[in-house]
């Protein structure tokens, strides 16, 4: 037999919570009724008159006739069993009363009491994934439901930035995917369209094409280490930053020499972080690269690891063409790249910097920049001595 439906309103917190605090009033309001009732039943008899005697009445010395009476005990016992009667009828008028009020009363509490939930839930209604920019704000008492809300809008921050630094990430790699895919399109179309494309022509399309495809390749890489330096599941060890900027010195070392370069270690073993071996041997790599890219032959490159107090750093120094003062608080913005740089070797995609902010933050670490224009920078990662919070 199928059961009845209710109505929605009886699935609700709202109804359940009039309920509740209806019955439990109604519950102890009864609780103290009925001990108040049980207390008079005894603190004495109760009982209708149903004993009475004649007697004769005496005016002087003249019989008058013959009178009714009862004994005062009889009185005192109607008297209460008149009392408790009325008690009763009193407590279930009451009872009635207070069933009706309380539920109205619980209602009313329950939707005040409901009122900032409805406020979060009417909120993360109206949110949309590309409109984050809603807030809660709730106001009054510092309460369980206040903070509740200032969490949830704390979150909402969080999200916010997050779909923000993605959506930048996205419109800048389209941008910067489209370059060498044009480069890639225009000089294919002029090779196949060419019915008299000789061998040099054809020599220097795949040059430029490889160009183009070098860059998009490098750059997919850097996205690929930002997203795997962003993964949840990321397994972090014991890291020694001797051992791990040995392998990036070892990874650049030809390319150094190649234009002259020469790299000089500074590095002190046992100075261990919990961190991820290959993503600070690549932090130390990306700065190794801007380095030998951009420092004149014949300079030197330093790259050094030691102990402060509190942290553990790793340092790379070089005597290239140094960063100017305004432009030090954006090296690390995805995509950015010096104006001053015009080298047409240039063609890393400005993620390399970004890629070393990001993974020495996640490792509770920060980054400093030291440079002055014509005599070169300075770049030191910092990380905690001991996995506690990052240095200051």
């Amino acid at each position: 037999m199928k059961r009845p439906r209710l109505p929605a309103f009886t699935h609700t917190i709202r109804f359940r919570l009039t309920v509740l605090y209806s019955g439990l009033l109604f519950l102890l309001t009864a609780l103290v009724l009925a001990g108040t009732y049980v207390a008079v039943e005894r603190s004495g008899e109760a009982a209708p008159v149903t004993k009475q005697f004649t007697a004769s009445k005496y005016v002087g010395d003249v019989y008058v006739g013959e009178i009714e009476g009862v004994k005062v005990e009889d009185v005192e016992a109607a008297v209460n069993y008149e009392t408790l009667a009325n008690l009763r009828r009193f407590s279930f008028a009451v009872l009635g009363g207070l069933a009706v009020a309380s539920l109205a009363l619980g209602w009313i509490l329950s939707g005040r009491v409901l009122r900032p939930v409805r406020a979060i839930s009417r909120t993360a209604a109206e949110i949309q994934a590309t409109d984050l920019s809603q807030r809660i704000h709730l106001q009054g008492p510092k309460d369980e439901l206040r903070d509740l809300a200032d969490t949830v809008d704390s979150m909402l921050d969080r999200l916010d930035e997050a779909f923000r630094a993605q959506r930048q990430l996205i419109d800048d790699a389209s941008h910067e995917l489209r370059s060498p895919l044009a480069i890639i399109r225009a000089n294919l179309d002029a090779v196949l369209t060419a019915e008299e494309s000789d061998e040099e022509e054809l020599r220097t399309a795949a040059r430029s094409v490889d160009r183009a495809t070098t860059r998009m390749t490098r750059l997919v890489e850097d996205l690929l280490a930002t997203a795997r330096r962003s993964a949840p599941a990321l397994a972090d060890a014991d890291v020694d930053l001797a051992t791990a900027a040995t392998e990036a010195c070892e990874e650049f070392a030809p390319l150094a020499a190649e234009r002259g370069l020469t790299l000089q270690r500074r590095l002190a073993p046992g100075l261990t972080v919990i961190g991820d071996h290959d993503a600070l041997r690549r932090a130390v790599g990306n700065l190794l690269s801007n380095a030998v890219r951009l420092s004149p032959p014949g300079t030197r490159i330093t790259v050094s690891t030691g102990r402060t107090e509190d942290s553990l750093w790793i340092a790379v120094q070089d005597e290239g063409p140094g960063i100017e003062t305004d432009d030090q608080a954006r090296v690390f913005d995805r995509f950015w790249r010096a104006k001053t740089l015009t080298d047409t070797r240039d063609r890393h995609a400005g993620l390399g910097l970004a890629i070393v902010r990001q993974i020495v933050e996640s490792h509770g670490g920060q980054i400093d920049l030291h440079s002055k224009v014509g005599e070169g920078s300075t770049f030191v990662l910092r990380f905690p001595a001991s996995g506690g919070k990052a240095p200051r």
